[in-house]
């Protein structure tokens, strides 16, 4: 009976004892943790994480290490069989601790679930005793269609199998990306296409084999997957054309990463590489999601390709009295005191290009080499550099003036007319 006092109500009484314990300790040094958590300066981002989800399991750690530790003192005070329950819940309390955190490598939610229950379902029948029953139940519930035959456990052996070649294909991209990012050798370019092609064939890997151990026969396939791809293509035409783009931009190296370009009326620089579009991030905060089609089939200006040099031009006009030959060294010297532009090798120049009606009009020509720094605030830097070095040396500014002149007294005799 169940009621029946004996070793088995005593450990499960120990169990609930236990269970208890967990909590006030939890509740007891849970600002404790905190209050150290928020001392690690300098930790990465995947050690904070761990760190919060380790405290969220604070209980369940406690409850671990509590009924690991009586467990062990009751192997060594009394006989094994009084100690039996205690083991099997340490056993399946470090289980599913291991299993929470390690589940959290897996990225997609959905999937984690299924993992993280699928796990946790084997571990407890494992401790249990119960796995062989298990596996003959779960073998047993299946859907037949003609030949093939799709049964629970195949597809729950499918989904771990998949979840954990998935882990391991993002972790080993992941690590290739970073070795490929350091290596100054290899374009920035490059190093995004090898990237790309790291992931096609780890995660193509990936689908290939959750197809076959579903039991799927990939060879009678394959007249389906043709005829399947002629409609894909004809539907796809623009998608196909993005993803073909992407890759001529990537071996041509026309554009890369950090590139400074100018598209239509968009002005900015290359964020990054997609495999359907190119990131434009814009002095405003706004970033433009830009197709490779239109990258490679329109006009780009792209400010960086050779050189990281960008020449700017403004115009300004000064009176008819002032020394152009004074105009054209004051404008020299007030340009290449701005910071950003270029003394050497390519000096700030001024040229007359005109007598207008008001004023004589010139040219300011100089150069900058951090265009992604904006280009309308280095104009405003130089116009105000203008501005401050014309009054200090008297030349002036002019602007259009209209005379009107009455003869003979004709207008007034005309608005008479128009009065009457």
């Amino acid at each position: 009976m169940a009621i029946t006092p004996g070793w088995r109500q005593y450990q499960l009484l120990i169990l609930v004892g236990l269970a208890v314990l967990a909590l006030v300790l939890r509740l007891a040094t849970r600002g404790r943790v905190d209050g150290w958590m928020r001392t690690r300066e300098g930790w990465q981002k995947w050690q904070l994480r761990m760190l919060v989800h380790l405290r969220d399991r604070l209980v369940l750690i406690y409850f671990t290490a509590l009924t690991w530790i009586v467990y062990a003192v009751m192997q060594e005070a009394t006989w094994p069989s009084r100690s039996r329950i205690i083991g099997i819940f340490a056993t399946m309390s470090l289980a599913w601790l291991a299993i929470g955190l390690g589940s959290r490598l897996v990225r997609n939610r959905s999937l984690r679930r299924v993992v993280e229950w699928s796990l946790w379902a084997y571990a407890t029948l494992l401790a249990l005793g119960l796995l062989d029953e298990a596996v003959v139940f779960f073998d047993s519930v299946a859907l037949s269609i003609g030949t093939f035959r799709l049964t629970a456990l195949v597809l729950i052996k499918a989904l771990l199998l998949i979840a954990a070649l998935l882990t391991g294909a993002r972790l080993l991209t992941q690590a290739a990306a970073g070795g490929l990012r350091r290596n100054e050798d290899i374009s920035p370019s490059m190093r995004v296409l090898a990237i790309k092609i790291t992931q096609l064939i780890l995660y193509g890997f990936v689908v290939l084999v959750g197809i076959q151990s579903l039991g799927f026969d990939l060879s009678g396939l394959a007249i389906l997957s043709g005829a399947i791809g002629v409609g894909i293509g004809f539907g796809l035409q623009k998608v196909v054309s993005n993803l073909v783009s992407g890759v001529i931009i990537l071996l041509d190296r026309s554009i890369k990463p950090g590139d400074v370009i100018s598209l239509g009326e968009t002005f900015g620089w290359i964020d990054s590489l997609g495999a359907r579009y190119v990131s434009v991030v814009t002095r405003d905060g706004r970033e433009y999601l830009i197709p490779n089609e239109d990258l490679i089939t329109g006009q780009v200006v792209n400010w960086t390709h050779s050189n990281d040099r960008v020449r700017l031009d403004i115009f300004f006009g000064t009176s008819y009295h002032d020394d152009p030959h004074l105009v054209r060294k004051v404008a020299i010297a007030a340009a290449t005191g701005v910071t950003r532009v270029l003394a050497v090798p390519n000096a700030p120049v001024c040229h007359i290009v005109g007598f207008g009606d008001s004023s004589v009009d010139y040219i300011l020509r100089f150069w900058i080499t951090d265009p992604t720094a904006g280009l309308t605030n280095v104009r405003g830097n130089v116009y105000l550099a203008l501005w401050d070095a014309f009054q200090e040396n008297g030349i002036s500014i002019p602007f259009p003036q209209r005379e009107v002149r009455v003869l003979d007294g004709e207008m007034p005799a005309r608005a008479a007319e128009d009065g009457d």
